[in-house]
């Protein structure tokens, strides 16, 4: 049997890198489901609930009228 998250066969899922908001620096305190993800250049970042409800409109404005 093989693992798609890489580690062992228990079946819990892989815990990500320690999250840090990608605009103020906050960092995750575990699980983070209501955070914010963008791919940028490439590169994932995350960003915090208190960012991401303060940048709304500008991300919104990002994505195509299809999504919205």
């Amino acid at each position: 049997m093989t693992s798609l998250s890489g580690g062992s066969d228990d079946g819990s899922a892989a815990e990500p890198a320690s999250l840090v908001c990608a605009r103020c620096g906050t960092p995750a305190e575990g699980p983070q489901p209501t955070w914010t993800c963008s791919v940028e250049n490439g590169a994932r970042q995350y960003f915090c609930d208190t960012c991401s409800r303060e940048n709304l409109r500008a991300i919104e404005g990002r994505l195509d009228s299809a999504w919205w």
